[in-house]
C-alpha cells in the first residue's frame, strides 16, 4: 500500500478500531524494527489485513477484493505477463470479453501509470481493485497453479524420461548436475512452496521413490519417481547441502538456500538417512525472511496473552515451551523474542536451526563438527554480556545446569522441552538433573502447545454434534480431569472442501495452548518433587486454561474442528 502516514492515521482514527496511543505505539515499533506501519498493525494483532484494506479503501477509491474467495483461472491470470504482475504487485482476476473489461487486483490502485499501460497493452478497460498482500500472494500462485493447471506433472514426466538415460552413468557427481535432475528437484521445491508445504519427503520404496509433502501438519502423497533415478536425485540434494555423496551408511545433516522464480529465497534444512530400500531424504522448508508471528497470530487467548506479557517482562528466570516436534515451539519463542527485542537489551541465541533472522539478535547455529553444542554454546555466550538468552532445546543435564545458573544470575532464559503438557515440564527438568530448590526459584512459566488445522473460511459450514462425537468428548473430559465446567459444544463446524483449500476443508494451522504460571503453591510442590498430576490439579485450581479447554473454545468459535482437537490431545 502506498498510503501516507497522515492519511492512514486519519482513516484509522475515523474507524474507531485503534486509539491514538495504540497507533503511536505501532508507529514507534515500525521505526524500531524497520518495518512498515501496515506490517506492524497487522503483525502485532491491532488489525487484520482484511480490516486494514476496508479502512483504507476510501483513500484509493477502489473496492476491496479477497482473491482467496475468487475462483481464479490461470488463463485469466495469464492475461498479464507473470514478470510484470510480480513487479507491479497486480493480478488479473476477471476478464469480461463482451464489454472489453478486465478486473485487476492491486496493492496500489492509485498506480495510474500501470493502469494506463495495461489499458493500452490489453486494449481493454482496466478496473482496479484493492487487495491484501496475502491475497496477492495467493493470486500470483496461479501462474504456477496446482498440479494439472501448471503442467507440473508434465514437467516432471518429461524430465524423468530424460533422466532415465543418465541412470547408467558411473559418475554420480556429474550426473547429479545434469539439467533433467536439476529440473526435477527445482520443480518439486517450487511446488512445495506453492502449496505452503513445510516438509518434503523422498521415501525409497520397492517400486521407486515416493514424494510426499507435509501440508498443514498432514503428510500428502504427491507422486512417485522411478527407482533408477532415486540415487541421482539423492546425490543432487547432497551436493546442494554440502554432504558427502559417497556416504550411504551414515545419517547426514545439511542446509542450503534455494532461490525461487520470483526472486525470493527459502532455506532448506536437509537430513539424509539410510533405510531398508535406500536413502530417505527429509527437507524442512524454512522461510527465514518471514516476519515472526504475534502472540495473537499463534492462537493464544486474550487473557493468556496478558499473562504472557506480564511474565516476559520479568528481568530474569526461565520460560519453557513444551510440546512434540513440529508443533510450533520455536515459532512461539520467536514471537516472544520479537516483543522483547528492543535497543536496550542484548539478546543472544543458540539454535538448531536458525529459522528466522531477527534484527539486532545475535543468533548462533549449533554445529557439532565445529564443537558448538547447546551446552558449550550457552556457556560461551554467557561471556557475551547477554540480557536475554534463547536456547533451542534443553536435552541433557549439562545444558539444564547451565540454563538454571544463567536464570539465577540475572538473565531471562527461553527454551523448549519435549513433554505432553505444561505441568510435566517440572518433573522432566528434575529428571534431567535440575535441583528442585533451584528450579522453584528460576522457572517463571511453562507453556504447552499443539497445532491444529484451521477450517477453511471459504467453505465453512455448521452442523449439530453427533452422539458418537459427544461420547468421545465426554470421555476425554473424564480422562483429562480438567474442570467440571467443560461441556461439549452443541454446534460444530467443518469445511466442505473447495478450490481455495484444495478440497481438504482446511487452510493453515493454529495453536492450542496451556500456560502455567509458577505460583507460590506450585513452587512448594516443586520443592517436594511432586508429580505432574499434583501440579496440574493446583494449576487448574488457580485458573490455568488447559489445551483441551482452549481447543474447545476454538471449536465453538469455528476456528477448528472437534476431530482436530481430539487428534492432538486425546489420551
Amino acid at each position: 500500500m502506498s498510503i501516507d502516514l497522515t492519511n492512514l492515521q486519519k482513516l484509522i482514527q475515523a474507524s474507531g478500531l485503534l486509539t491514538d496511543a495504540e497507533f503511536a505505539i505501532a508507529k514507534e515499533e515500525a521505526e524500531r524494527t524497520g518495518r512498515t506501519i501496515e506490517n506492524v498493525l497487522v503483525g502485532e494483532g491491532y488489525l487484520t489485513e482484511a480490516y486494514l484494506a476496508e479502512i483504507v479503501a476510501p483513500y484509493y477509491g477502489a473496492p476491496v477484493i479477497d482473491l482467496k474467495q475468487v475462483e481464479l483461472s490461470p488463463t485469466v491470470v495469464g492475461i498479464i505477463p507473470e514478470a510484470f504482475a510480480k513487479a507491479k504487485h497486480i493480478v488479473a482476476f476477471e476478464d469480461d470479453a463482451v464489454n472489453k473489461k478486465v478486473k485487476v487486483a492491486m496493492l496500489d490502485p492509485l498506480d495510474l501509470d500501470t493502469i494506463a499501460y495495461l489499458r493500452a497493452k490489453l486494449g481493454k478497460w482496466v478496473e482496479p481493485y484493492l487487495t491484501t498482500e496475502a491475497g496477492l500472494h495467493h493470486g500470483l500462485r496461479h501462474y504456477k497453479g496446482k498440479g494439472e493447471e501448471v503442467g507440473f506433472d508434465k514437467a516432471i514426466s518429461e524430465n524423468i524420461e530424460r533422466s532415465l538415460s543418465l541412470a547408467d552413468s558411473g559418475d554420480l557427481s556429474k550426473t547429479a548436475e545434469a539439467v533433467p535432475i536439476v529440473a526435477i528437484l527445482d520443480n518439486v521445491i517450487e511446488q512445495a512452496v506453492v502449496l505452503d508445504a513445510t516438509d518434503i519427503h523422498f521415501e525409497p520404496i520397492e517400486s521407486g521413490t515416493l514424494v510426499r509433502f507435509r501440508i498443514d501438519g498432514i503428510l500428502r502423497e504427491m507422486f512417485s519417481l522411478p527407482k533408477q533415478i532415486a540415487p541421482i536425485l539423492v546425490a543432487r540434494v547432497k551436493i546442494l547441502a554440502s554432504l558427502r555423496i559417497d556416504e550411504h551408511q551414515m545419517p547426514q545433516d545439511g542446509r542450503f538456500r534455494f532461490e525461487l522464480e520470483d526472486g525470493s529465497t527459502v532455506d532448506i534444512r536437509t537430513n539424509v538417512m539410510p533405510v531398508l530400500k535406500g536413502e530417505k531424504v527429509e527437507m524442512r522448508l524454512l522461510r527465514s525472511s518471514a516476519r515472526p508471528l504475534s502472540l495473537g497470530d499463534l492462537g493464544l487467548q486474550k487473557d493468556t496473552i496478558e499473562i504472557m506479557r506480564e511474565e516476559i517482562k520479568k528481568p530474569h528466570g526461565m520460560i519453557v515451551v513444551t510440546g512434540p516436534t513440529g508443533h510450533g515451539k520455536t515459532t512461539t519463542l520467536y514471537a516472544i523474542l520479537n516483543i522483547l527485542n528492543t535497543q536496550e537489551v542484548n539478546i543472544t541465541t543458540v539454535e538448531d536451526p536458525i529459522e528466522y533472522e531477527l534484527p539486532r539478535v545475535n543468533q548462533t547455529q549449533v554445529n557439532e563438527k565445529a564443537g558448538i553444542t547447546f551446552a558449550n554454546g550457552l556457556r560461551a555466550l554467557l561471556r557475551q554480556n547477554p540480557d536475554i538468552i534463547m536456547i533451542g532445546e534443553v536435552r541433557d543435564s549439562e545444558t539444564v545446569e547451565i540454563a538454571i545458573q544463567s536464570a539465577l544470575t540475572g538473565h531471562l532464559l527461553l527454551t523448549t522441552l519435549h513433554t505432553n503438557d505444561a505441568p510435566s515440564a517440572i518433573p522432566r527438568l528434575i529428571d534431567l538433573g535440575a535441583q528442585p530448590f533451584l528450579l522453584s526459584s528460576t522457572l517463571n512459566v511453562a507453556i504447552a502447545q499443539r497445532l491444529v488445522r484451521r477450517i477453511c473460511t471459504s467453505c465453512i459450514e455448521s452442523y449439530p454434534i453427533s452422539p458418537a462425537i459427544k461420547k468421545l468428548v465426554d470421555n476425554q473430559i473424564k480422562l483429562s480431569g480438567d474442570t467440571v465446567s467443560i461441556k461439549p459444544p452443541k454446534t460444530l463446524y467443518r469445511g466442505k472442501g473447495c478450490n481455495v483449500c484444495g478440497g481438504s476443508g482446511f487452510r493453515g494451522q493454529i495453536g492450542i495452548f496451556e500456560v502455567m504460571r509458577v505460583s507460590d503453591p506450585i513452587k512448594e510442590l516443586i520443592l517436594k518433587s511432586a508429580s505432574a498430576l499434583e501440579i496440574r490439579r493446583v494449576a487448574i485450581k488457580e485458573g490455568m486454561l488447559t489445551m483441551f479447554e482452549d481447543g474447545l473454545l476454538k471449536v465453538e468459535s469455528g476456528v477448528t474442528t472437534i476431530e482436530e482437537v481430539l487428534r492432538v490431545v486425546q489420551e
